[in-house]
């Protein structure tokens, strides 16, 4: 194998095929038998969840199963490179912030390493309701990185290795459930690690290619090699993979740019925090560095993108990259007549580097060059490093359960873009259920789950494990149904109380949650004891322009929901009545929650009949060995080949696997209730 390998590497490299380059470097880093070890390989330390990767999936995941009371190894290629930031330099927006405040709800790391992190806070879609605010943070990477490993090394129960994870130690499965069972992992070097459970978040690495031109590099990331071994392993282990492509942009020197071409979007002020630990970020609003704002034609930028698509291998290939976070070539090519936004965003306070979103590109690094000095402002730019593209493998994530556990390998579970997603938050979602759920099978725990009328976060996993990923997939506030319901100020209300319950949340956030819900209730309760005619009310807030019907007697509460009283004039009007609601609404973070909390109280109702309505159907559980081939189902070929490969877990799932018909799903119906162990018990609205 050896002496095949080297005569390939030194043939001509017209005759490689495109898998030459990783073959090589794969056979040259380590040859090894082509099968699964098993279980009885020689003995090596014991944990109860071992998590490969240190990204924001494995970091979440590890820190997880750790606060579950469960001896945690981490397994990653370098420590140095924990928390590495590979794209933009940012956490949030719309959709996305949505996920960080979930994370941190169930007491994740990534909000709260955001909150001291941070060069820049700022809400994006403030023209519309706060149900849809985007909470984003412009980050520095090194303070990130600095931040995160300095809790992830200390953190209680987690042990940090560096080590190349190769291969999946497996054993039979028991008489009631035959299926392989995952019981700890083979590194390069063959070390053994055995586990109870084991969470798998390769990013971007799995037989990873980088492409900058026709020049193609075997590596995840610059710099760091791809996971082949890891590949072939879960290729063998039978799960469906398929291959998708992602980019990243130049990184511009910032003493070379113009900015006085551009325009200059500062933070909020005040900024806000991602925790709900944190009253307020670390940072005070003038201390912030701003982001700048620039665009480019795009008919200029078509001609160069066309005349070198011969020369770009990445978008050559046919592969699905991100629809939603498009490289310029594609952009060009799809809407070669619009102009083209660029934000040059800060990677840091003593970094030179500008990150330029929007311009991730692929083409030879001359004409690269060539693009960018086409923007305002970078007329004479220079790069600390060229964009570049990524060609990886994913697994189909309908291979999942709503656990993130695989289906096909028990004790199993995969979490990130391994997955088919893209973006460090949805990465991070995916890594906190996931590691949450390894220790809880690792403790002969019930898992959580979280559906698609509780959170964002089950709005992720139940579009993945339903649909499967055509492409790189992207959180958005559109996605959910009930997003009036699932606000960012009410994330702990809704999710905070199921962490607690699985063991996932820690005392000081327990703490901290109940005084709030205590608060808050207080609050909504004392506002809902004061009821006055309009006349009154207008009279008490001194705002006779304030369309308050003069006739009808309103609580304080349902006053607060018009859009031109505060709370603070509420509270000013009633002091003297209700000195304690005065006194509680000084909490800021309280007096913007009653707000938003009586803005929505009217539609939440309305909506708390639909999702109720909703949860009947997601009760009506599906086994997951249920056999569809069944004679009396009477299903279509295409209706069951559908239904098999995704395995529903629920009625309501199915319903939304595209192609199911109305027929199809009474037939369903029909079964579920003539079978009622299989109902499962329907999650309480908080």
């Amino acid at each position: 194998m050896l002496r095949h390998c080297v005569r390939e590497l030194h043939s001509p490299k017209k005759s490689w095929t495109r898998g030459t380059p990783v073959r090589v470097w794969y056979t040259l880093r380590t040859l090894r038998l082509f099968a699964s070890t098993s279980i009885s390989s020689p003995v090596g330390e014991h944990f109860d969840v071992i998590v490969i990767g240190g990204g924001h999936a494995g970091t979440e995941a590890a820190c997880a199963s750790s606060r579950m009371g469960c001896r945690t190894l981490l397994l990653t290629h370098k420590l140095e490179t924990i928390g590495e930031m590979s794209c933009n330099p940012s956490f949030g927006g719309i959709g996305k912030g949505h996920l960080m405040k979930e994370i941190d709800a169930l007491d994740g790391v990534c909000g709260r390493i955001c909150d001291v992190s941070g060069v820049q806070y700022k809400v994006l879609n403030r023209g519309k309701g706060p149900a849809v605010w985007g909470y984003r943070a412009q980050i520095d990477r090194k303070l990130y990185k600095q931040n995160l490993q300095k809790e992830i090394f200390s953190y209680p129960n987690l042990t940090v290795r560096a080590a190349a994870v190769d291969d999946l130690l497996t054993k039979p499965g028991s008489t009631d459930n035959p299926a392989t069972v995952c019981g700890g992992v083979v590194t390069s070097d063959g070390t053994t690690y055995h586990s109870k459970s084991v969470v798998l978040t390769a990013g971007t690495f799995l037989r990873a290619e980088i492409n900058i031109g026709l020049q193609i590099t075997p590596a995840g990331r610059i710099g760091d090699g791809p996971a082949v071994a890891l590949a072939e392993t879960i290729e063998r282990a039978g799960f469906a993979m398929g291959r998708l492509r992602t980019g990243t942009p130049p990184r511009l020197d910032k003493r070379t740019i113009d900015f006085t071409k551009t325009s200059v979007w500062p933070g909020d002020d005040p900024p806000l925090a991602f925790s709900f630990m944190n009253e307020r970020p670390w940072l005070k609003a003038e201390e912030q560095m701003p982001c700048h704002l620039s665009s480019i034609q795009g008919k200029e930028v078509v001609k160069i993108v066309k005349d070198t698509l011969h020369l770009n291998r990445h978008v050559k290939e046919e592969l699905t990259g991100p629809r939603f976070c498009p490289s310029l070539e594609s952009k060009s090519l799809r809407f070669g007549h619009l102009a083209h936004r660029v934000w040059l965003e800060p990677e840091g306070f003593d970094s030179d580097v500008i990150y330029p979103n929007g311009l991730s590109m692929t083409m030879p690094v001359e004409y690269q060059m060539k693009l960018l000095r086409l923007v305002p402002g970078l007329e004479n730019v220079e790069i600390f490093r060229s964009g570049y593209g990524v060609f990886y493998d994913f697994i189909d994530p309908r291979e999942l359960k709503p656990t993130l556990e695989t289906r096909r390998m028990p004790n199993l579970f995969f979490a990130g873009q391994i997955n088919g997603t893209t973006g460090y938050e949805e990465a991070a979602a995916q890594g906190i259920i996931a590691g949450i759920n390894g220790a809880a099978k690792a403790l002969s725990k019930p898992p959580i789950t979280i559906n698609r009328t509780e959170g964002y976060i089950g709005v992720l996993i139940d579009d993945l494990i339903t649909n499967g990923a055509s492409e790189p997939y992207r959180m958005f506030t559109a996605r959910a149904e009930y997003r009036l319901t699932l606000r960012p100020d009410n994330a702990d209300l809704r999710l905070t109380e199921k962490g607690v319950t699985v063991g996932c949340v820690g005392q000081a956030r327990q703490d901290r949650f109940r005084k709030m819900k205590t608060d808050l209730e207080r609050a909504t309760e004392l506002l809902s004891s004061v009821k006055l005619t309009g006349s009154a009310w207008k009279e008490r807030l001194h705002a006779g322009s304030v369309n308050i019907s003069s006739e009808e007697a309103k609580t304080a509460y349902k006053v607060l929901n018009h859009p031109d009283v505060s709370i603070k004039q509420l509270t000013a009007a009633l002091r003297v009545d209700i000195p304690e609601l005065y006194d509680l609404a000084q909490q800021p973070w309280l007096a913007d929650r009653l707000k938003i909390q009586a803005t929505y109280s009217a539609i939440v109702k309305e909506q708390r009949l639909e999702i109720s309505e909703m949860r009947q159907d997601e009760s009506l559980g599906l086994p997951d060995d249920m056999d569809y081939d069944l004679v009396n189902l009477n299903l279509s070929d295409e209706i069951r080949g559908k239904l098999k490969s995704t395995r529903p877990s629920t009625l309501a799932a199915a319903s939304r696997i595209e192609g199911i018909t109305p027929d199809a799903l009474v037939r369903l119906l029909r079964y579920v209730r003539k079978t009622p162990r299989h109902v499962t018990e329907a999650v309480a609205f908080v």
